[in-house]
């Protein structure tokens, strides 16, 4: 008997403490939600809308980077500015917009790109000015550019290659790459750590 009314003092508990702990499981959950939706809020539209991770997969920009690094890319420059010669981007794969490609910026709207004897020589729009260029601040100096490439680049059109220049598939093969396929440019390598750094881009030396 004893036993039993143990139990049933257990039991009994007071109402107003029962409707004080829900109470307070409730303002700890709706704490939580509150603080998911704020997160929700800041976070969604950086990753969406400015800047996103890209994993390389490959070998097609070897030596500059490799496959495993991974990158942040920023998608809000070129909706203020158009890239620049050199830029390292992202960009849908044109022939496969399920794809995302990393490559150089190698020729810019208007101009001419011819790719001949292990040189790129770039043409202005009026034909006037023509550049031998040079890329020994990021390629190795015994790399050759294969290729048998000339094009006329309309507007919105950009010429890219990868820095792998032997094994990289890019606008020697497939083509031009239209402005309205670009996701970003790659501007900062977070892994592997010990290659932490800012991705700039290269001042051109170029020779007449």
């Amino acid at each position: 008997m004893e036993q039993v009314d143990k139990n049933i003092n257990l039991e009994k508990k007071n109402p107003e403490d029962v409707k004080k702990n829900i109470k307070k499981y409730f303002l700890v959950g709706w704490e939580f939600v509150q603080v998911i939706i704020i997160a929700a809020v800041i976070v969604l539209p950086i990753r969406y809308f400015i800047f996103q991770p890209f994993i390389v997969k490959g070998d097609s920009m070897v030596p500059n980077f490799h496959s495993g690094d991974y990158l942040i890319v920023d998608e809000i420059s070129y909706r203020f500015s158009n890239p620049s010669r050199g830029d390292v981007i992202v960009f849908h794969y044109p022939l496969d917009e399920s794809q995302r490609f990393i490559k150089r910026v190698i020729g810019l709207p208007g101009e001419t790109v011819e790719v001949k004897d292990g040189k790129i020589t770039i043409s202005s729009q009026s034909g006037n000015t023509v550049l031998v260029l040079n890329e020994k601040s990021y390629l190795p100096d015994l790399l050759s550019t294969n290729g048998n490439n000339k094009i006329t680049l309309k507007a919105d059109e950009y010429f890219v290659m990868g820095d792998n220049r032997q094994f990289s598939y890019d606008s020697r093969s497939w083509g031009v790459l239209p402005k309205k396929e670009l996701i970003g440019r790659a501007a900062l390598r977070l892994l592997p750590v010990d290659k932490l750094s800012y991705i700039s881009t290269p001042i051109y030396s170029v020779n007449n």
